[in-house]
């Protein structure tokens, strides 16, 4: 087994995973001749739910290229929007990611969210087996081979990871269809049918409710409406 070496440059959208040294510009890399060309680049940092082609010499080959002394790589981002095929686009949110799992669900992505730490091979199982996206910032986590399909939340801020989220994957926008406590499916109800859940200011106060259709939550139009109608707002007007 030779080693040989081959020449990587890196996309600047995915600078931020690569060691500094490597983030500008074309640099030597030396690669056994037996690993492909998705394993070397995972190598570097990159989860390969973030590549969107790789190009050596000027052509686009698949991850399981085996990559020769000379060639020269160009690792390139994601297309964006991020068309994810064969199944409706759905979501699984790790535990971290709590506060973008409720805003998804309100804009009536369908999204699944583990508020408990259930471990990085029960959560990557989960996406394959109900075909979901997984959202992380886990670097690790997304590089699990039984991954059905992921994604890296590249902000800290909920505002910026929604505004990504919509951004990359284009999914579908249904406001107030959700539940953001289960992911259930919301449907109009009547007072008396959620009277137990309501104090006396809101029973006297409002009489417009909704229900979900899985834990029996309810919803109204209570003290925090304006900010989640903003937020709702936003989304629409920038990706409807």
């Amino acid at each position: 087994m030779n080693a040989s070496e081959i020449q990587v440059e890196v996309a600047p959208e995915l600078a931020l995973f690569v060691p500094h040294a490597r983030r500008v510009g074309v640099h030597p890399l030396t690669v056994d001749g037996v690993s492909t060309l998705g394993h070397v680049i995972e190598s570097l940092g990159v989860p390969l739910t973030e590549v969107g082609t790789l190009v050596v010499d000027g052509r686009e080959v698949p991850v399981a290229h085996i990559p020769a002394h000379g060639e020269r790589v160009t690792v390139r981002p994601v297309t964006r929007p991020q068309r994810v095929p064969g199944a409706p686009l759905r979501f699984l949110l790790d535990v971290h990611l709590g506060t973008l799992a409720r805003r998804l669900r309100l804009l009536g992505v369908d999204t699944a969210y583990e508020s408990t730490d259930i471990g990085d091979p029960a959560l990557a199982a989960r996406s394959a087996a109900e075909k979901r996206v997984l959202l992380s910032r886990d670097r690790g986590l997304l590089r699990r081979r039984e991954l059905w399909a992921g994604g890296y939340v590249y902000s800290t801020g909920p505002d910026d990871q929604l505004r990504d989220i919509l951004d990359r994957f284009a999914p579908d926008l249904r406001p107030w269809t959700r539940c953001t406590a289960c992911n259930g499916l919301l449907r109009e109800a009547t007072k008396d049918e959620v009277a137990d859940q309501l104090k006396g200011g809101t029973q006297k106060s409002y009489d417009v409710f909704a229900q979900c259709a899985e834990c029996g939550r309810a919803y109204w139009k209570g003290a925090h409406h304006q900010q989640l109608e903003a937020i709702v707002a936003r989304a629409l007007a920038e990706f409807a």
